[in-house]
């Protein structure tokens, strides 16, 4: 039962949704508080490399290596994101052409193509890689042991993000700041919210967010390191906010979903079914063009649940 394709479609969508989910939260916390990052498919590849040197560099036992690269990779994310969040909240520079700007930068052809190449990263396995957790016994178990039992620390890590951002954004005071800084920036700094800092904040999350999800490509699904390697997951993380509405629990159906999408042709050939590969490799740009022509417009934001201040920039004295 196990080995029939909806089961090894449904786990496998677990399995390359994890970072998506990621990259995906990421996203929605920036563009929560008025941010919209196109740089997020550059943030991912530069920290799938950075982590993959961490776990191949750094001595130790596994876990601890493991934990340090995630750390790096997060890091890296983060670094990014902060000359993403200074063009935009301080220099006030156009969004959009910031965020793609930087995933160019950034890039399969760009810095993390130098960065693997440099460190000599291509070709080589990772001497540390994430596995499955739970024992045999309930990996084996019917269809539920593949999904849920047979995923690594990552996926249960990812899982326990999504409850602690829902959380954040609908019960403490911060996160309520947060989302008054993406509805309405002008009231929230009449009741003293620093809105600089918090998009300037949100934004590095965000983008440690996306390093976490490239490095669960380096580290997990594909444990080594190729230039793009992310097949372009961040611009499906871009989408999938949107179609999630913004809300973090429908991104986890959402990045699943999107997983399960890309998993199928790798399911379907294990079957005997032959498809062509690129028509699956079309989705992330497909999904990113459709997604961006649906928020096109302020009207269409709204009524689909964006910020109202997304992609504005905010200047005190224009109150």
């Amino acid at each position: 039962m196990n080995n029939s394709l909806v089961v090894v479609v449904l786990a496998s969508g677990v399995l390359y949704g994890t970072p998506l989910l990621y990259a995906a939260l990421g996203e929605l916390l920036a563009e929560r508080s008025g941010v919209l990052n196109l740089g997020v498919e550059g943030m991912m590849l530069v920290g799938a490399v950075m982590g993959f040197w961490a776990v191949q560099r750094l001595p130790g036992p596994s876990a601890l290596v493991l934990a340090a690269g995630i750390g790096v990779a997060a890091l890296a994310g983060a670094a990014m994101a902060a000359i993403h969040a200074f063009l935009v909240v301080t220099l006030r520079a156009n969004q959009i052409v910031s965020g793609l700007a930087l995933t160019i930068f950034a890039g399969a052809a760009g810095l993390s193509s130098y960065l693997g190449n440099d460190l000599k990263l291509t070709g080589s396995p990772a001497r540390h890689q994430f596995q499955e957790v739970f024992p045999k016994s309930l990996q084996d178990l019917p269809v539920i042991g593949p999904m849920v039992f047979g995923q690594s620390l990552l996926v249960y890590a990812s899982w326990v993000c999504v409850i602690l951002v829902a959380l954040y954004l609908t019960r403490t005071r911060t996160g309520l700041n947060v989302r008054a800084v993406g509805e309405s920036p002008a009231a929230a700094d009449a009741m003293g919210v620093n809105v600089a800092a918090y998009r300037y904040a949100h934004t590095l999350v965000g983008g440690a967010f996306a390093g976490v999800g490239g490095a669960a490509f380096s580290l997990s699904i594909t444990p080594q390191w190729a230039d793009g390697l992310t097949g372009g997951a961040g611009w499906i993380a871009i989408a999938l906010v949107i179609f999630a509405f913004w809300r973090p629990t429908l991104c986890l159906l959402g990045a699943y979903f999107f997983g399960a999408f890309t998993a199928l042709p790798f399911a379907l050939q294990g079957h005997g079914v032959t498809v062509a590969p690129e028509l699956f490799q079309t989705l992330p740009y497909v999904a990113t063009i459709v997604a961006l022509v649906l928020v096109s417009s302020r009207a269409a934001r709204l009524r689909f649940g964006a910020p109202a201040a997304l992609g504005l920039p905010y200047v005190r004295e224009e109150r």
